[in-house]
């Protein structure tokens, strides 16, 4: 997940403080810096796409979920990112498992 500055890609503020970049994540959790900047010993926004939040999971909405749960430890004034991150993955994922299971249960009828 892309954690933007407000008003990107237009005209949007440097120098913010971000909060939460101390916060010790779980194994599988990351975040990566781009848009940054050190100032007076914080780190401040500094460009457009400021951060960026990543996880893993046992399934896509697993690591979304995980994903947002980083993006939730880190703000700072104006921050900005997508809600929508991964929804379409998500719905295929469901479509393979649903698919997945009425193999499954044809298969138990067949045998049986």
């Amino acid at each position: 997940m892309v954690l933007a500055a407000g008003g990107y890609p237009a005209d949007y503020p440097k120098g913010d403080v971000i909060s939460g970049l101390d916060t010790v994540l779980p194994e599988g959790q990351k975040v990566f810096q781009a848009g940054t900047a050190l100032k007076d010993g914080q780190v401040v926004t500094n460009g457009g796409r400021v951060l960026c939040a990543v996880a893993l999971g046992d399934s896509v909405a697993e690591a979304q979920a995980a994903a947002y749960d980083v993006v939730n430890t880190l703000s700072w004034d104006k921050v900005y990112f997508r809600t929508d991150i991964g929804h379409r993955a998500i719905a295929r994922e469901l479509e393979v498992i649903t698919l997945f299971r009425k193999i499954m249960r044809l298969r138990s009828i067949a045998n049986s």
